[in-house]
C-alpha cells in the first residue's frame, strides 16, 4: 500500500475511533464509519495532490 495512502487512513481511522462510543449503537457507528470511509476515499486524491505525492 501506498505510504501516503495508508498514513491518511490510519489518521481517519485514529479519529474517528476517539468519538467512536459516543456515535449510538453498532449500526449507527456502521453507518458513520462508512461515510466517513467514502469521505476520506474521495479526499486521498486532492490530500496526495497538496502534498505532492
Amino acid at each position: 500500500m501506498d505510504p501516503i495512502a495508508l498514513a491518511f487512513y490510519a489518521a481517519i481511522c485514529g479519529l474517528l475511533s476517539l468519538f467512536a462510543p459516543s456515535l449510538g449503537g453498532m449500526v449507527p457507528r456502521m453507518l458513520i464509519g462508512a461515510v466517513v470511509g467514502i469521505l476520506a476515499a474521495s479526499l486521498l486524491p486532492f490530500v496526495k495532490t497538496l502534498i505532492g505525492g
